[in-house]
């Protein structure tokens, strides 16, 4: 009975020590409003960079039109708002919020938190930001990261968010936020309301 107790004790230990949550924690996104929003040339004519952000939240439903916009299922068999190719899918999308990290799970429409303390300091006072983490031994993942972060890109012109891309700080939570195997975060994106 010692030994088994031992067993599960070492175990536990390694679970926390690899980074994985024995209890996971997931917040419910609001359904996403996919209709509405400006005309696509009237959108590209105000698509811009803005880098003076105000660190005011996004309510739920603009996080939620956000995320689906960048990276949400828009079909039935799963594809989803951005290509990739052959359909391979392998890049995951993290908000930084003042409640922790959260990554995006479009399937069931939710996030479930990868950490809890507040990160934002380490990438912008901005509302949210977003880590794109790809798989890096696919050769076309900073092209997919690309149409993810146009995605969003397009999404806050029509929402009327100031949005920036950075590669700078893309690195700020490596060794602490744990991620699938080989992937890495390829780029940034802080998006909130202008000052």
């Amino acid at each position: 009975m010692i030994k088994l107790s031992k067993f599960f004790i070492c175990l536990s230990f390694a679970f926390v020590f690899s980074g994985i949550a024995l209890a996971q924690e997931f917040k419910s996104l609001p359904e996403p409003d996919k209709t509405g929003g400006k005309p696509l040339m009237e959108t590209l004519n105000l698509r811009k960079s803005e880098r003076n952000i105000s660190a005011k939240p996004l309510s739920p439903q603009e996080l939620s039109n956000l995320l689906w916009a960048t990276w949400g299922i828009n079909r039935p068999d799963g594809r989803r708002t951005a290509p990739t190719a052959r359909n391979s899918q392998r890049i995951e999308v993290y908000a930084v919020l003042e409640d922790g990290v959260w990554l995006y799970d479009a399937k069931n429409n939710r996030l479930q938190q990868e950490m809890s303390s507040d990160e934002r300091g380490k990438y912008s006072p901005a509302g949210v930001t977003l880590l794109y983490a790809a798989d890096t031994t696919d050769s076309f993942s900073q092209m997919h990261v690309g149409t993810l972060y146009q995605n969003a890109g397009l999404y806050c012109a029509s929402a009327g968010f100031a949005n920036v891309v950075k590669a700078n700080g893309k690195d700020a939570l490596k060794g602490r936020l744990v991620l699938k195997k080989n992937y890495e975060v390829m780029i940034i994106h802080s998006i909130g309301y202008a000052k």
